[in-house]
């Protein structure tokens, strides 16, 4: 492992250690049962300095790119019995948008994620973000979108073109048209906007689609936030 990659494995892992208790249960207000937690003690970090955490992470993915050797066989045996992240990203699955990567190179253990195309919230993608706060503890989501997103492109043509797909394909799509009509007539890149719109709107979503979440989000331990990834730049932008 290079020198640099030592140093920020080692600050991270003193950052995740930081006097973490163990969750027996989080209780989301009246008339909501409390989730059991999984075993053992979950990330001790809030929303705002897990936030702080990918922003430095993507500054460093942008700034000092370089690929390092990652004690991989030693963290698997750290998480092995446990997982504690403290993030979790709702991403496309876009090849080209690893989340661990450009949020500045993490390893195991530190994000929670799920990944489709057009970075939707489904009935499982749902449940998987559920669990990631209410039983692991994960302070922080991030709806991810990106540029030039396949997805969102032909969610666009679909719009202007009236395009078709085949298979499952025009379904999947279907949740990001109201995006795409929304973003129609802003000026920019077309694609851009709506992938930006679309995500915000998946953000609020989850909101209003459960108790869950909306619970630990009023009670401050939980924030929500949408972004979106430039694959020519590198760069996150949070969106309001």
């Amino acid at each position: 492992m290079c020198k640099d990659c030592q140093t920020i494995v080692a600050g991270r892992r003193d950052i995740l250690k930081l006097g973490a208790a163990s969750l027996v249960a989080i209780g989301l207000g009246a008339g909501v049962p409390a989730v059991r937690a999984a075993s053992g003690p979950a990330t001790a970090l809030t929303p705002d300095e897990a936030l702080a955490a990918l922003k430095t992470g993507n500054e460093r993915y942008l700034n000092d790119p370089q690929v390092c050797t990652l004690e991989l066989a030693q963290r698997r045996q750290e998480v092995a019995p446990h997982q504690a992240p403290w993030a979790t990203i709702i991403s496309c699955a876009d090849s080209r948008v690893p989340p661990e990567l450009i949020f500045g190179g993490l390893g195991l253990g530190e994000l929670f994620v799920a990944r489709n195309a057009g970075n939707l919230v489904d009935t499982a993608t749902l449940g998987t973000v559920e669990y990631g706060a209410a039983v692991l503890g994960s302070p922080l989501i991030i709806v991810l979108a990106h540029t030039r997103c396949g997805a969102v492109a032909a969610a666009c043509d679909v719009v202007t073109k009236n395009a078709t797909y085949p298979g499952s394909i025009g379904p999947m799509i279907n949740p990001i048209l109201p995006a795409a009509i929304a973003a129609k007539t802003e000026t920019g890149d077309f694609v851009t906007n709506a992938a930006k719109e679309s995500a915000k709107r998946t953000a609020g979503q989850l909101m209003t689609a459960s108790t869950l979440i909306s619970g630990l989000a009023g009670s401050g331990k939980l924030k929500i936030l949408a972004a979106i990834y430039d694959l020519d730049t590198g760069v996150v932008t949070y969106l309001d």
